[in-house]
């Protein structure tokens, strides 16, 4: 009897268990330069903090890590990883590679950082979104051709998701930039969070249907 009693009391205890776990946020690091980082914004305006705001009113619940180091390249990025990017992790976005574009460096060493990175992450069981660069013209046709086939062809060969450009929509507007024209401002951030929203919002939601 009391036996059967005690059963009956934990039951409902560890029925709830996979819901209380299914609430549980994702913990989301977005591994990124400046642009991830908020340079010239307060931390609440960063980026990472205002999409973790954008997808909490749709019902996302996530914690989403700044991993975000101003003037950090690809290969800073991959130097950092391990310690960026801790146990426990559920998913990284990848937004890295305007510092590499803006520098001139050679297009192989920024697609040889970017495979490591995806390379290790994959290892780790880390799910991945990657988000796109396009290089600025002042290194010709040829040095952009290059650095822009980056993205989609790492996308293809480690069949993760691809936000094609991390600036869509607000590089080219002087309204949404801070005076040095490379950092948005607040409004810009904002603006960004609007555009990869739904990206993030079906990565994130295929995430959690593919752990059930």
């Amino acid at each position: 009897m009391l036996a059967a009693l005690a059963a009956s009391l934990l039951w409902p205890a560890s029925a709830q268990t996979p819901a209380a776990q299914a609430a549980k946020p994702l913990k989301v690091v977005v591994l990124g330069d400046s642009l991830t980082a908020g340079l010239g914004l307060p931390a609440a305006a960063a980026f990472p903090a205002r999409l973790q705001k954008a997808l909490k009113l749709k019902g996302i619940e996530t914690e989403m890590v700044n991993a975000g180091v101003s003037g950090d390249t690809t290969s800073g990025g991959r130097d950092r990883l391990d310690w960026s990017v801790p146990q426990g992790t559920d998913a990284l976005i990848l937004e890295l590679g305007a510092n590499d574009a803006l520098r001139g460096i050679e297009p192989k060493v920024t697609r040889a950082a970017l495979t490591d990175i995806l390379t290790r992450l994959k290892a780790r069981g880390i799910p991945v979104l990657l988000c796109g660069m396009v290089a600025p013209p002042n290194y010709g046709a040829d040095y952009a051709a290059r650095f822009n086939a980056i993205y989609p062809d790492l996308a293809q060969t480690f069949q993760v998701p691809l936000y094609p450009f991390f600036l869509e929509g607000v590089a080219s507007d002087a309204k949404l930039n801070q005076p040095d024209g490379l950092h948005p401002t607040a409004e810009g951030v904002d603006a960004i969070v609007r555009n990869i929203q739904p990206t993030v919002e079906a990565f994130l939601t295929t995430l959690v249907r593919q752990r059930g």
